[in-house]
């Protein structure tokens, strides 16, 4: 078994090494000689494991870089193409046939003496829940960016969630080889839009078509790419040689500069090497080696004070060998990323689940980020959050589609397990009952108090946030007979999709699809045609509105019920209170006066909050979901022998009566829309934009294009890149993110409140 796993995962795992010859040609390549035994392949040295994500907008270039890094890291055997629709991370029928990321695919590969575990991840708003719950459990992230853009609205929303994640991020400045590639415009859209600061590099040798290659800051090497013939132009071979007289002045100025102005960036940045430049380098700054610099660099990126800015042309098979020396360089080991709690468990295993997806041979497969301790097959694991024993059948490392078999996963690493039928996005595993006890107790040992959410809250990794969904329809079976299936398949794909809300309506007893946009919603709706063979029929999209309350309001309510011999009596006091509505803010909060929380019982308790909460499900004008609303619970009187039921139902009434005294509005979606479009075209997308009810913000220049930037509400923009494509014959493109929930304007909620009572 050894040696039959051993060749197994030769075929994928080939160590790739550097060979310089006598002309100054480096070739990065796989060799036979440096396949890695089973152990190190496995389970290679935490100090050498980089689990990395590539982020980016839509079309950047991140599929194109992730096939370019497997190509030279030798896990391919040919360059996969996007268009041509045989790339390895994009193996969804519906990815290859649109030329997009939907799903995030992680795949392992080794880069010199380096394992990478690298996450591609989709650039379209509909599926950003894939962005947010791989950097959840990445430890540094590469951000493209195409570099005749800069950076676009869906890079500045990936990249705030990489901020929220405190995840340290370099940036590659992609399809360089483009005419109206700009790398100082880059450079100040970085600076400028994401708030970063931009630690350059890398200089491009050439530019537009006749970009060639870069020049390293740190060691003045030239690095230059030239095609040995037009059927051999992968990428390869390219020639490395340090600078000097013979190169062109004008580039030999421009890196002087360039170098000069990082030695200087990066002392101002640490003041390890401020004080090294002061102390040894005084009379010249210049002379400081180049691996001081390199590790200056490396601080200035672990402690988020600066982000690395590289350059290439992926497409074009340039620069992505340096950019994955990067990578090993800069981004940080599983280790160098601290989290608090995984100290609680000390050698046990803690991990987080992150992904789930369905195999029709294996079942459900969970992916899995190891915090601390081992993980081995055969063996049975606690799920903290369902509280349950779960027994893992199987371990496999993760290659996008294919997948190997192996005997152990330690630290730092990301799994694919088999056997874990009940775990979902976002769950802690642990190797026990007693371990989660035993963490528990050094925590409050630590000081940490417990929270509410159960006696091993506080050992519990935080999970992924789920934003609310902004689309609904109906979904409809072709026969009843049918329907069994279409629950199982809706089923399976909400524990792969969290973003994806299923429900039942009370009235009409149909199945309600709730997601994220209509892209994701057609995508759900292909997907349930092809892999489990259901024809379904999908209604209208509607949008999702929300509801909130005006006024602040103070309400008391009685329920009296005899039940048999049994009397139950409960008086509820509260009051309800409008918030400030935002993106980042969607739930409802609840309080109780300090008083009262240390009268009630946990059970009653519980029952106040249920009552209180189901009355956050439906408003009281149109019945969407409140946003925005606070409960403060005064006081709660019952006689003896009432039961918690009663005491919910006597809650939730109160609610109503509150809600409706408070006066309530219907809050709609508003989308943040950029559009790239050129001058002449501008003013009829302006006067499209004008019947929709849009907001313009600001009208931008991008060399000959203009990008407009305004808000729309959602409901106006259904079927809008039919109608932008009419508008400029093809020759524009927009992206849209959600940018907050606002009031409707008394004319417009009028006219949806009769829509949807059937009198329009």
């Amino acid at each position: 078994m050894m040696m039959s796993g051993r060749y197994v995962l030769a075929a994928g795992l080939q160590c790739c090494r550097c060979r310089v010859s006598w002309h100054g040609k480096r070739h990065y390549s796989f060799l036979p000689d440096d396949v890695k035994s089973l152990r190190a392949v496995v389970n290679p040295d935490i100090s050498k494991i980089r689990n990395i994500g590539i982020m980016a907008h839509i079309d950047a270039g991140k599929t194109t870089t992730t096939e370019r890094m497997l190509y030279y890291s030798g896990y391919t055997r040919a360059l996969g193409d996007v268009d041509d629709g045989d790339t390895v991370t994009d193996f969804m029928a519906q990815e290859r046939e649109r030329g997009i990321t939907i799903q995030s695919a992680a795949v392992t590969f080794d880069w010199k003496t380096h394992r990478i575990n690298l996450i591609d991840t989709p650039g379209h708003v509909d599926f950003t829940l894939e962005v947010e719950r791989a950097l959840r459990v990445l430890d540094g992230a590469v951000a493209v960016f195409d570099a005749s853009a800069g950076v676009e609205a869906q890079t500045l929303t990936v990249w705030r969630q990489a901020e929220k994640h405190h995840v340290p991020c370099l940036c590659f400045l992609n399809k360089m080889d483009k005419p109206a590639a700009n790398l100082r415009f880059s450079i100040q859209s970085i600076r400028k839009k994401l708030k970063a600061n931009p630690v350059l590099l890398q200089i491009p040798v050439g530019s537009g078509r006749n970009f060639s290659g870069v020049v390293d800051l740190l060691t003045n090497q030239k690095m230059i790419w030239k095609p040995i013939s037009m059927r051999h132009d992968d990428g390869r071979m390219f020639e490395s040689k340090p600078l000097d007289q013979s190169d062109e002045p004008e580039l030999l100025q421009e890196v002087n500069e360039a170098r000069a102005a990082l030695i200087e960036q990066v002392a101002d940045l640490d003041d390890e090497f401020a004080e090294l430049l002061l102390t040894d380098f005084s009379d010249n700054f210049d002379a400081v080696p180049s691996i001081k610099l390199q590790e200056a660099v490396r601080r200035v990126t672990l402690a988020r004070k600066g982000v690395p800015v590289l350059c290439g042309s992926s497409l074009r098979n340039k620069g992505v060998q340096p950019l994955l020396d990067a990578i090993t360089a800069y981004l940080p080991a599983p280790n160098e990323r601290h989290h608090d709690l995984v100290r609680w468990y000390k050698d046990d295993l803690c991990a987080l689940a992150f992904k789930v997806l369905h195999d029709k041979q294996r079942g459900p497969l969970v992916f899995l980020r190891i915090y601390s301790g081992t993980l081995k097959p055969q063996t049975a694991v606690h799920n903290i959050n369902r509280n349950s024993i779960e027994r893992m059948s199987r371990l496999l490392v993760p290659f996008a589609d294919q997948h190997v078999e192996i005997p152990s996963m330690t630290v730092g690493n990301i799994a694919l397990t088999v056997g874990l039928k009940q775990t979902v996005t976002g769950d802690t595993i642990v190797s026990s009952k007693a371990s989660a006890a035993a963490a528990a107790r050094r925590a409050q040992n630590d000081g940490v108090e417990s929270k509410k959410h159960g006696e091993h809250a506080s050992v519990v990794l935080s999970g992924v946030e789920v934003p609310d969904p902004v689309f609904f329809c109906t979904i409809e079976p072709p026969t009843m007979a049918k329907q069994a299936d279409l629950e199982n398949a809706l089923g399976c794909l909400q524990r792969e999709d969290p973003s994806l809300k299923v429900r039942v309506d009370p009235d009409s007893g149909q199945t309600i699809l709730c997601g994220m946009g209509e892209l994701h919603i057609e995508i759900l709706h292909d997907r349930i045609r092809r892999e489990y063979g259901i024809e379904t029929h999908l209604g209208p999209l509607q949008v999702a509105y929300r509801e909130s309350i005006l006024h602040k309001v103070s309400t008391i309510d009685t329920l009296d019920r005899t039940v048999g011999e049994r009397r139950h009596l409960a008086t509820v006091e509260l009051a309800v209170t409008p918030l400030e509505i935002s993106t980042t803010s969607s739930s409802c909060e609840l309080a109780f006066t300090e008083e009262l929380g240390g009268q009630l019982s946990p059970e009653i308790k519980a029952a106040v909050e249920n009552g209180v909460n189901s009355s956050y499900l439906q408003g009281p004008l149109l019945g969407y979901p409140l946003r925005g609303v606070s409960t403060l619970i005064k006081s709660v009187k019952m006689e003896p022998g009432t039961s918690p039921a009663m005491v919910s139902a006597c809650v939730s009434r109160c609610m109503l009566k509150a809600l409706r005294l408070a006066g309530g509005q219907v809050l709609e979606p508003v989308m943040s829309l950029e559009v790239t479009v050129g001058e002449e075209r501008l003013s009829s997308v302006l006067g499209d934009l004008a019947q929709r009810r849009g907001t313009v913000r600001d009208i931008q220049s991008r060399h000959d294009d203009k990008v407009l930037l305004a808000t729309v509400p959602l409901a106006e923009m259904m079927g809008y890149s039919t109608i932008l494509r009419t508008l400029t014959s093809g020759n524009a493109t927009f992206s849209l993110e959600l940018d907050t929930y606002e009031a409707m304007n008394p004319q417009d909620q009028n006219t949806l409140i009769k829509r949807m009572a059937g009198l329009l």
